[in-house]
Formats: structure tokens, C-alpha cells, sequence
């Protein structure tokens, strides 16, 4: 499961009751800027990160916002996702 923790500006996914990673971000008017991804060793190799990151992106573009993808994570994820681009925002104009 994906939640949004608004406390910690971070996207977490769970694996039963264990944090199994997160996306941290920061919100700047429109544009949400994923700036690091992490998944616990534990769970490595499971798909978790992917998971996430299209929980994490889905949830941006519901909310209407702009993806600035920082993190090198979540700009490979968007790379293989074109249809996200028209809420991409690339930095540096990548």
C-alpha cells in the first residue's frame, strides 16, 4: 500500500505493517519535485519501487500538479512511462 505522508512531504509504500521505501518530495505551488527514492534492502527485488513511483505519480497528476523528476529513480520511471509526459516537467530541459 502507497500513502501519501504530508508530515514527512514523502510517499511510502508498505509491505504489511514495514515501511518498504519512499519517495521524498517537495511541493512548490504547482509542481511536486520528487527528489529521492529509497527501498529498503529487505525488499529489494520486488518490484516495490516501481510500485511506488506510479502510486506517487498517479497521485500528482489527480491532484493536478506538475512532476519535476529530480530523483534519478523517477525520471527513469517517466522515461519508460511517455504517457505521463504532459505532467512532466523536466529539469535543465532533459
Amino acid at each position: 500500500m502507497v500513502t501519501r505522508n504530508e508530515e514527512k512531504s514523502r510517499y511510502e509504500i508498505f509491505v504489511e505493517d514495514k515501511l518498504g521505501g519512499f519517495a521524498e518530495y517537495r511541493e512548490r505551488g504547482d509542481n511536486v519535485i520528487f527528489t529521492h527514492t529509497e527501498i529498503d534492502d529487505a525488499f529489494s527485488g520486488q518490484g516495490l519501487g516501481s510500485k511506488l513511483a506510479s502510486a506517487a505519480i498517479e497521485d500528482a497528476v489527480r491532484r493536478g500538479k506538475t512532476i519535476v523528476p529530480l530523483c534519478p529513480f523517477i525520471a527513469a520511471y517517466l522515461r519508460k512511462h511517455p504517457e505521463h509526459d504532459a505532467h512532466v516537467r523536466w529539469p535543465d530541459g532533459q
